[in-house]
C-alpha cells in the first residue's frame, strides 16, 4: 500500500536528529527547473506564484542559492522540513526508527519541484506548487513538464499494490489515473454543518495528516484497516462512500 500526500508551503529548517537521510530522485528534473526559476526577477517570480513582495524577494534567493549537492548543510528531510497542516498533524516528533522506516517505504510527497518525494529525501528550501503555469521545454506548465514520470515512478514502487490519495486535487492531477496500475482509493473527509455534509478545506487537510499519522504508527498495509481510523472523531460511513471515494464523516 503506497499513500501519497501533498507538500507544504510552510517549511521548518531547524536541524534534524533523525539519521535517515536519502537523495530525491529525479535530480536531473530538479535541476531543469531550478534553471528556469533562476532566471527570473522577484517581481516575475511574485507575478508568477500571486505572492507578497517579500516572498518573492525569500523565493528568488533561494534559487540563487539552490545547489546540485544535497547535504545537512542546505537540507532537510522532507517529512521533517514541510509544516503545513496536514504535516502538524503527523506527530514525527514521536516517531520512531521504526515509524520512519515504514514511512520510507510506503509514503510519498508529490511535489512541483521535487517530482515525487520519499520522506527521508533531502530537500532545499523552495517554493513552486504543481499548479503554477511554469512555461518549460515540455509545455506550459508542471503538470506538463512532469508528464508520465510521476506516474511511472509511483508504479514501479507500488507494482500493483492499492495507491491511497491523501494529497489535494492540484497535486493528484500530475498523477495520470489511466495509465496508474493500482486500485485508487481516495478518502474524503466530511463535517456535519447546517443540516448537511460538507468538505472544510482546512479540517481536510488535517485529516490527511492524521489519518497519514494513523497508517505509519499502525504500520497499515490492508485499506480495508483505514475504515476503523476513527482520529479527530472521524468515522467511515458505508453509505456515503464507493470503491474508490471512502468518505469519513464527524
Amino acid at each position: 500500500m503506497i499513500v501519497l500526500i501533498s507538500p507544504a508551503k510552510t517549511l521548518d529548517y531547524d536541524p534534524s536528529t533523525v539519521s535517515i537521510k536519502t537523495q530525491p530522485e529525479f535530480k536531473k528534473e530538479i535541476g531543469q527547473l531550478v534553471e528556469i526559476m533562476k532566471k527570473k526577477s522577484p517581481n516575475s517570480i511574485q507575478k508568477l506564484m500571486g505572492v507578497s513582495e517579500n516572498l518573492a524577494e525569500l523565493n528568488a534567493g533561494r534559487y540563487q542559492r539552490f545547489s546540485e549537492v544535497f547535504n545537512e548543510e542546505n537540507s532537510k528531510q522532507a517529512l521533517l522540513a514541510f509544516k503545513g497542516d496536514v504535516y502538524t498533524h503527523i506527530d514525527v516528533a514521536s516517531f520512531s526508527e521504526e515509524d520512519f522506516s515504514f514511512a520510507q517505504e510506503n509514503l510519498r510527497i508529490l511535489s512541483g519541484l521535487y517530482g515525487l518525494l520519499r520522506p527521508m529525501d533531502m530537500i532545499q528550501p523552495y517554493r513552486l506548487e504543481m499548479g503554477i503555469k511554469l512555461k518549460n521545454k515540455r509545455g506550459k506548465n508542471l503538470y506538463e513538464f512532469w508528464g508520465d514520470k510521476i506516474t511511472n515512478a509511483l508504479n514501479e514502487i507500488a507494482l500493483g499494490q492499492p495507491v491511497i490519495n491523501l494529497a489535494s486535487n492540484e497535486y493528484f492531477k500530475a498523477v495520470k489515473k489511466k495509465k496508474l496500475k493500482s486500485n485508487l482509493i481516495s478518502p474524503v473527509f466530511k463535517e456535519y454543518k447546517d443540516g448537511t455534509y460538507k468538505n472544510i478545506g482546512i479540517f481536510s487537510k488535517q485529516a490527511r495528516g492524521l489519518m497519514t499519522d494513523f497508517i505509519i504508527r499502525n504500520k497499515v498495509k490492508d485499506p480495508e484497516v483505514l475504515k476503523t481510523f476513527n482520529e479527530g472523531r472521524y468515522e467511515y460511513s458505508e453509505s456515503k462512500s464507493n470503491s474508490e471515494e471512502w468518505v469519513f464523516i464527524r
